[in-house]
């Protein structure tokens, strides 16, 4: 095995560093989902985290407040689905596809 275990060592600190770059830049991401024709529109960062809600002015009914209730959902639902899919993108590009699922994943020092 070239390198022995000190090679295998630098490779394991150099894919950490690697998925610590991609983390930071997910974080500052912005991932849009929508509703309603773009009606209602939610954005995440690329770490999953809600940043945003728009709410068309037209869409806004107080007679029907539970299908707002249900755009927002949806949008909030699709914004997330899409930052996790892009997180685990990015992870499985850094990670040469060993860790596809380490986007999503909450492991301590990482």
């Amino acid at each position: 095995m070239k390198g022995g275990i000190g090679g295998l060592l630098k490779q394991a600190q150099k894919m950490q560093q690697e998925i610590e770059r991609i983390q930071k830049e997910l974080a500052d991401m912005r991932i849009e989902g929508s509703a309603g024709g773009g009606m209602v529109k939610a954005v995440a960062s690329g770490a999953q985290e809600l940043l945003e809600i728009k709410i068309d002015p037209e869409v806004v009914d107080p007679n029907d407040v539970e299908m707002l209730e249900d755009l927002v959902l949806a949008a909030v639902n699709q914004a997330l689905e899409n930052a996790k899919a892009k997180a685990e993108s990015e992870m499985a590009r850094a990670t040469g596809g060993l860790m596809p699922n380490l986007g999503g994943m909450k492991i301590p020092g990482l």
